[in-house]
């Protein structure tokens, strides 16, 4: 694995600061079809909720909408399904780390706002353990990218990031466009590989 440097640009997760243990780095992993790069990055594209989602609705908006930033960004249009000629496919995943390594499910839930897709809502994560400093809440974005009319899958990309449980970018919108960023690194990524990519906070 090789690290990557990430800059964020997020004026609010700069803003916020004074955690003591680094966030630590993203691990990517990402799978192409090599004969349908070419597909990549253009055309329009409808951002739907992947199967298998823990988070859903409003939990999942800030995590669709930083997909859907990122997609604008390397040539995608957004738009309705009918339209589009790619579908992305968003599932995201929420867990925490124990200090003793223990993996376990956190459950999600809106974190007093409310809002729709896009508005950048913020979310809130209910830990259902005591949590000691040493707990990273881990996040878990998966996207698939297919083919509409065929529904074969071009693109798939896997971003794991366990911060500690108190650092700013544990949740909501920042947590939801660190995973995102590092996702979409370099798109579209060398096919089976799996890359770090460092966040600073």
């Amino acid at each position: 694995m090789k690290p990557l440097s990430l800059a964020l640009g997020l004026a609010a997760a700069l803003a916020l600061s004074g955690c003591a243990t680094p966030p630590g780095p993203v691990e990517v992993t990402r799978f192409l079809a090599p004969d349908r790069v070419a597909l990549l990055g253009q055309g329009e594209i409808f951002i739907e909720t992947g199967p298998g989602s823990q988070a859903e609705g409003l939990a999942l908006a800030p995590y669709k909408a930083a997909v859907a930033e990122e997609l604008r960004r390397l040539g995608y249009a957004e738009s309705e399904r009918a339209n589009a000629g790619q579908i992305a496919q968003v599932a995201v995943q929420h867990y925490v780390i124990g200090a003793g390594g223990r993996r376990n499910p956190v459950s999600v839930g809106v974190g007093g706002s409310t809002g729709s897709y896009g508005s950048g809502v913020g979310v809130g994560i209910g830990i259902n353990l005591g949590g000691g400093e040493k707990d990273r809440l881990g996040t878990e974005l998966s996207v698939t990218i297919r083919d509409k009319a065929s529904g074969d899958s071009l693109w798939e990309g896997r971003a794991d990031f366990q911060p500690p449980e108190n650092s700013p970018l544990a949740r909501g919108q920042a947590n939801a466009q660190t995973v995102a960023s590092a996702l979409f690194r370099e798109f579209p990524g060398n096919n089976g590989e799996t890359i770090e990519v460092e966040v600073t906070e």
